[in-house]
Order: structure tokens, then C-alpha cells, then sequence
């Protein structure tokens, strides 16, 4: 294949991507339309004695002294266990068409990842300007939050998740997308592997745990919902334990991308370890609010609703820092991440010959 039919092949995966990202936010939605009337009670009753319905225990509660039907009651009874079932099961089957949807959508925005990178000349890594940065972001919070579906049982974050990367799809397809182009000069070094790897896993973290955050204080608000979406939303401890974990597994490479890779490279590309330019003094103000919300819940088991807000904080830091420099700051070193209009506008700024 031509590097034009790599690049073609990088659009179609993931406009492609995008439509089963799509596909499968809608089937999560079905899936908590069904339950949005089923209490939890009656969903666990469900998997963890069979149907509700059809149960011995559910018949005899239904029955007179002789075995026969307890009347008209007993009959709008069976028929309302019966309806429970049915929108158990629907939610239950969308739920997990909805996760196959989302696994599919992962592989497809791979290929777009890989097409982005055999389509240049010479070939590279797919992280040579925003929209690929963007895109390499999004594919890698849906491979965390898949690896930690099972373990963490995240069914309940499903939709936020797809319709979070779905967005930002969007965003990226819309504003951020310019043809595929070698990588400028201060991007071609070894050190664009390491430090943008250890940088885009970092972020995925951090927006898994950030959407716990958020999760958590909705869910302190509403805690005595026994249906619908919030109902099956894990308790405040568990989503501010997993949140913790989360942004435990991030820190430390946010660190090794921020205050060790990020200056070698800035020293072999510009003679200097730091240099004050807005991506580097945002990057490390994210990492000194991790750093607090890290340092306040080990000594002062500072968890909770001030946790999470601590948290929030460094996520819009976060995600400011990774797409809002690159439009409000004129003076960034590393405009070459910006999209071309603003590259545009830079270079037509400079004096000329320049």
C-alpha cells in the first residue's frame, strides 16, 4: 500500500471507530433504559437465584393454604415479576452487546493509530500533531478501562466512557485533523516514544479515575436511589476507592513523563532542561495537584467529597493543558503540536525570513 492509501485506510478506521463507539453507547443506553424501572434488589435476586418469576420461593408467596392462585393480586404480581425479568434480561443483553460494540470500536481505532503511522514518510509513531495526539489519547482511556472492566466491574461507567471518547472523537475529526506529515525536527528523537507513551497512559488514567470522582459526587448527592442508572452506580467508598487507584497507577508515570523524559528531551532539543513554556508550567501544575491529592489522602486521609474535587481539578488541568494551550498561547515551544490553522497564523506572524 501507497502512504496515501495508509492515510485513506487512517480515516475511514476511524470515522468507522467513531460509528461503532457510536452503536455501542446506544446499546449501553438501552441497557439502562431497561433497568431505569427494575429495582436492584430484584436484579441480584435474579442472578443469583434465577428468574424471579418462575422461582419456588416466588410461587409460594404467590399461593393459598391448598396451592392454588392467591387471586387477581397474585396475578398482577406474577405478571409485574414477569415484566421485571423480561427488562432484566433486555438490559443485561444490551449491556453486553454494548461491551462487544465497544471492544470492536477499540480494534478499528487501532488501525486508524497504525494508518496514521504507515502513511507518513518516513514511516513513524502516530503522534506527530494534535488530532494524532488526540486520537492516541482516546484509544488508550477504552484499552484501560477495558483491561479494568472485569476487575473493577465497571459495567456502570460504560456509557460515560464511550460517550467521553465518542465526543472527543469528534472534537479531534472536526477541528484538530491535518494530512499526515513527517515529523518536524523537534519531535524526531527517541524521546518522542517514551515521553508521549508514558504521558497519553498517564492521561487515560486519569480520566478513568476522574470520571470516578464525578461519579462520586452524584452518587453522595442521590444515595438512597433504588433504580435507574445511579442505583447500580457502586457505593461512595467503592468509587472513591477505585477513583484513589486509578490515580495511584497514573501518578508515577505522569512523573516520568513530566519531570524526567519531558526535560531530557527539552535539553536535546532546545540546550535546556526547562525553559517556562506554557505546556511545560501546565504539566507540572496537574503534577503538583496530583501530588497534593496523593500526599493529603495518605497522611491526612483527606477522601471524600474534597478528594474528588481535588481531583476534578487536576483532570481540567489535565485536559486544558493536552488541547487548550495549544489555541490560547502564542509563545509554546511546541506550537508543532498545535493544529495547522494555528500554525498558520504563527508563521505568518513571524518577521520575514524568519
Amino acid at each position: 500500500m501507497t502512504n496515501l492509501q495508509w492515510e485513506q485506510l487512517s480515516d475511514a478506521a476511524i470515522a468507522a471507530a467513531g460509528g461503532v463507539y457510536f452503536l455501542a453507547l446506544l446499546a449501553h443506553l438501552v441497557e439502562w433504559a431497561s433497568l431505569r424501572s427494575v429495582p436492584v434488589a430484584a436484579a441480584e435476586r435474579r442472578t443469583t437465584s434465577g428468574a424471579l418469576a418462575g422461582s419456588a420461593g416466588g410461587v409460594a408467596t404467590l399461593e393459598g393454604p391448598s396451592g392454588g392462585s392467591a387471586g387477581s393480586d397474585g396475578s398482577l404480581e406474577r405478571a409485574g415479576a414477569a415484566d421485571v425479568e423480561e427488562r432484566s434480561h433486555r438490559g443485561a443483553l444490551a449491556g453486553r452487546i454494548g461491551v462487544a460494540l465497544t471492544i470492536l470500536a477499540a480494534a478499528v481505532h487501532f488501525v486508524s493509530l497504525l494508518g496514521r503511522g504507515l502513511g507518513a514518510d518516513p514511516r513513524r509513531v502516530p503522534w506527530g500533531n494534535m488530532y494524532e495526539f488526540t486520537i492516541s489519547g482516546t484509544f488508550v482511556v477504552t484499552l484501560i478501562y477495558l483491561l479494568a472492566y472485569r476487575r473493577y466491574s465497571l459495567r456502570w461507567m460504560a456509557p460515560l466512557v464511550v460517550g467521553f471518547v465518542l465526543t472527543t472523537l469528534m472534537v479531534g475529526v472536526i477541528w484538530l485533523w491535518e494530512p499526515v506529515a513527517p515529523l518536524s525536527e523537534a519531535l524526531d528523537s527517541p524521546w518522542l516514544v517514551i515521553h508521549v507513551v508514558s504521558a497519553i497512559i498517564a492521561t487515560g488514567a486519569f480520566t478513568i479515575g476522574g470520571i470516578c470522582s464525578l461519579l462520586y459526587l452524584v452518587k453522595e448527592r442521590n444515595p438512597g436511589t433504588t433504580t435507574g442508572y445511579l442505583a447500580r452506580v457502586p457505593s461512595p467508598a467503592v468509587l472513591d476507592r477505585v477513583g484513589y487507584r486509578m490515580h495511584a497507577f497514573g501518578f508515577p508515570v505522569w512523573t516520568f513523563a513530566v519531570l524526567i523524559t519531558g526535560p531530557i528531551w527539552a535539553h536535546q532539543a532546545w540546550a535546556s532542561y526547562w525553559n517556562w513554556d506554557p505546556k511545560e508550567v501546565w504539566a507540572f501544575i496537574t503534577w503538583v495537584i496530583y501530588a497534593g491529592y496523593l500526599h493529603a489522602r495518605a497522611t491526612a486521609g483527606w477522601k471524600g467529597r474534597n478528594a474528588a474535587y481535588l481531583a476534578l481539578l487536576g483532570l481540567a488541568t489535565l485536559w486544558f493543558n493536552f488541547i487548550g494551550i495549544n489555541f490560547f498561547s502564542s509563545t509554546s515551544q511546541h506550537s508543532y503540536a498545535a493544529p495547522a490553522q494555528v500554525q498558520v497564523v504563527e508563521v505568518a506572524a513571524a518577521p520575514a525570513g524568519a
